[in-house]
């Protein structure tokens, strides 16, 4: 008889066998894990093009070719699982820009001609630059390395709660209710319509397959999970979820759906929403408590959305409950790559927030994170939002935070190359007769003012169009307002608090500090020497070693930690200060992403021996190998000291191994980090704690440890799929001890 710890166990391995082939299938890649399965060999879509340029754009383009990707999409049933389906593909790979096409689709010559034939148009394939064109916007954008959030999709949240409520029956319904109110939104409607009835279509492809496997189940317990199993599709096909089982089923489907849209990733306080469900049917005895575990691992395997659980209501109150510890144990049971963000605050369930960390010490795969909930809620409270919209607004995606159903920020898609800028600051100051630390920063000031500017720009001209070129179709379905008003959510949110990140702090913070160290205190460099040695790229490696040696940003009260602290003030004061239309607000925070080599490649040497197109720094962190003892601390010190205050965030990532156990007291001192960044006013923590002799042998060698997960930045990801690249920026951050 299989237990449910045999399926995990199996579970597990087919997990790694698929990321494996998606390896062998796709080359390296620096992203999510997705809860992707690879793709059969004779798969294959053929996009419908409705402009000129060889893409497809708005209601018509998007809906006719999310209906062919799914339709292409077999259906995926494991009888080890109780939950079915999987995502494999995404609509944008078919945008027609051959530019970002994954290496399946460079493999297949049928398609890749198909998509390349249109690619000698000048116009770009993710936009619709031909209706919607910002060329006045890109020679700005290039000269600061802006990161313009046009063509960005997802990155808000939808309202769960909306679809569990109604199921895609009752989202037919919907749209055929306000379809007659609002007879001018006929293409709207229309549009709407086809993805539910993919989604449908999708389900009952899973039903078909279901029906398939029963009769050739020879494993009792098995052949009763697939019955299990079918009865549930058929009953969320059309009906709400009613049951636990069926309310994560209908959730899987969802997600696969918006996945396969627009890649997105956010999903919802797990544990309140999912709440009633586990309670009714623990009361009716539908549920014991280690099948509820199962299918909260089932739901994690299926794709990694961004979860949160616990924190606190808007009058302060624990919400943690008791599925929010099955929901760690789940993940335990399964550890596999995972989102899961645990929301603190002092009133939280210490126990609860004890279990987290002890999971995070128990499987060293980077998960749970952790978040602020006091600092973030306060900070966005700041935009002009009540307290109770803020406790709402959660942890949905790397970095950021989004009040699902209401909100479209942008979070994540916006993103200013401070490092690039300072270099141009220089560029202009070389020739001046005044140089100095004060004016340098003067001039960087000045251009920073044009870069946020131009940023905002380029923020109002998506929101402006992007219901026209790629509207949200899915997350339309349970976002307030947008059925019952025929609009898209970029058209109908009641929120537009945009988040605007800031990237290379360390590398520009550690610049001011070297010039000020070296050349104003010291006098060991002159403004000559330093422009000589930039343009030559530290030909003087002595010249290097002496610049780079100055006193770092998180080493602790340095001259670089006063800039550090100066620089957030003046990024914060200046994007808040930028005027936006309709009642939209630019927020500021500290994040690069994944990005920090695609910027640095575009920044020469810079004034802290910063070679030219090395990585920049990553999101708030310090500079790589900023100092040996006590680093953990002092670059949490350092982090606390930068955050904008607005409800963004400027996440601690820390890599570490603690050199402790948890038998030794090693949980009660990291909870007592976690606390302590926290009240420090800290919002986001990541760690990864590494042993370090397995971290360097995957490193070495990735297949040694094919089941190795690393938080690279606000996601989790195997560390056997990343570049070598990638894998080496993990390593630079890992810091010894504790």
């Amino acid at each position: 008889m299989l237990t449910y710890q045999d399926r995990l166990d199996a579970m597990r391995r087919t997990k790694i066998e698929h990321t494996l082939a998606k390896k062998e299938q796709n080359g390296y890649t620096d992203l999510d894990d997705f809860g992707t399965v690879p793709l059969p060999e004779d798969y294959y879509v053929e996009p419908w093009y409705n402009s000129e340029n060889g893409s497809f754009y708005g209601l018509e383009g998007m809906s006719e070719n999310f209906c062919r990707v799914m339709a292409a999409h077999p259906a995926y049933v494991d009888p080890m699982e109780m939950l079915c389906g999987r995502w494999r593909d995404m609509l944008v790979n078919y945008r027609g820009d051959i530019h970002y096409l994954p290496n399946w689709i460079k493999k297949n010559e049928k398609l890749y001609n198909f998509i390349a034939s249109g690619a000698t148009a000048q116009w770009s394939k993710r936009w619709d630059e031909k209706r919607f064109p910002y060329d006045d916007l890109k020679p700005l954008q290039k000269k600061y390395n802006i990161q313009t959030g046009i063509d960005g999709d997802a990155h808000f949240a939808c309202d769960y709660r909306i679809g569990l409520e109604l199921g895609f029956g009752g989202l037919l319904d919907k749209i055929e209710k306000y379809r007659k109110i609002n007879t001018d939104k006929k293409d709207f409607y229309d549009a709407e319509e086809r993805c539910v009835r993919a989604i449908i279509d999708f389900i009952d492809r899973h039903i078909e397959k279901i029906r398939e496997m029963i009769p050739l189940e020879d494993r009792p317990e098995i052949k009763e999970t697939l019955l299990k199993m079918l009865s549930v599709c058929e009953n969320i096909r059309l009906g709400a979820p009613k049951t636990f089982h069926e309310a994560c089923q209908w959730v899987s489907f969802f997600n696969c759906a918006a996945r396969v849209f627009t890649r997105d990733g956010a999903g919802f306080q797990l544990d309140t929403i999912l709440y009633p469900y586990y309670e009714n049917d623990i009361k009716s005895g539908e549920l014991d408590d280690e099948r509820a575990k199962f299918l909260i691992a089932n739901l994690l395997l299926i794709d990694p959305h961004y979860y949160q659980i616990s924190g606190v209501d808007a009058e302060d109150r624990d919400l943690t409950n008791h599925l929010s510890y099955l929901i760690l144990d789940a993940a335990d049971s399964i550890n596999i790559s995972c989102n899961l963000t645990v929301r603190v605050h002092e009133n939280c369930d210490q126990s609860f927030l004890h279990r987290a960390v002890e999971y995070l010490f128990k499987n060293k795969n980077g998960w749970p994170r952790f978040c602020g909930d006091k600092n973030l809620c306060e900070g966005y409270m700041r935009n002009g939002v009540d307290k109770q919209t803020a406790r709402e607004r959660i942890a949905v995606g790397c970095n950021w935070m989004c009040v699902p159903g209401k909100e479209f920020p942008m979070n994540d898609t916006v993103k200013i190359n401070v490092a690039k800028v300072l270099e141009v600051a220089l560029e202009e100051m070389k020739n001046e007769n005044e140089r100095s630390a004060e004016y340098l920063y003067s001039i960087f000031e000045k251009h920073l003012k044009k870069a946020i500017e131009v940023t905002a720009a380029g923020v109002n001209h998506h929101l402006d169009h992007v219901h026209d070129v790629t509207p949200e179709l899915i997350m339309n379905l349970m976002f307030t307002g947008s059925i019952e008003k025929g609009l898209d959510a970029s058209q109908c949110a009641e929120l537009f608090t945009v988040g605007v990140d800031g990237a290379g702090l360390a590398v520009v913070a550690d610049s001011f500090g070297a010039i000020s160290t070296r050349i104003e205190e010291e006098k060991a460099l002159s403004w000559d020497q330093l422009y000589e040695a930039l343009e030559s790229d530290f030909a003087d490696e002595r010249i290097r070693l002496m610049l780079n040696s100055s006193p770092k940003y998180c080493h602790g009260n340095t001259v670089s930690d006063e800039w550090a602290k100066r620089l957030t003030k003046t990024w914060t004061k200046l994007v808040k200060a930028q005027k936006m239309p309709n009642g939209r607000q630019l927020v500021p925070g500290w994040f690069s992403w994944a990005r920090s080599i695609e910027y640095g490649s575009t920044v020469g040497a810079m004034p802290n021996g910063r070679k030219a197109y090395e990585p920049i720094s990553h999101g708030a962190n310090p500079n790589p190998h900023f100092r040996v003892d006590g680093a953990v601390t002092a670059q949490s010190n350092g982090i606390a000291s930068v955050q904008c205050g607005y409800g963004n965030t400027a996440p601690l990532q820390i890599e570490f191994d603690p050199k402790i156990t948890m038998e030794q007291g090693g949980v009660d001192i990291v909870l007592d980090f976690i606390k302590a960044h926290i009240a420090s006013g800290g919002t986001l923590i990541n760690i990864n704690i590494l042993d370090s002799e397995r971290l360097m042998e995957a490193h070495k060698d990735p297949t040694l440890h094919p089941d190795l997960v690393v938080r690279v930045t606000g996601f989790t990801a195997y560390f056997a799929s990343l570049s070598p690249k990638f894998r080496q920026l993990v390593v630079d951050r890992f810091l010894e001890g504790m």
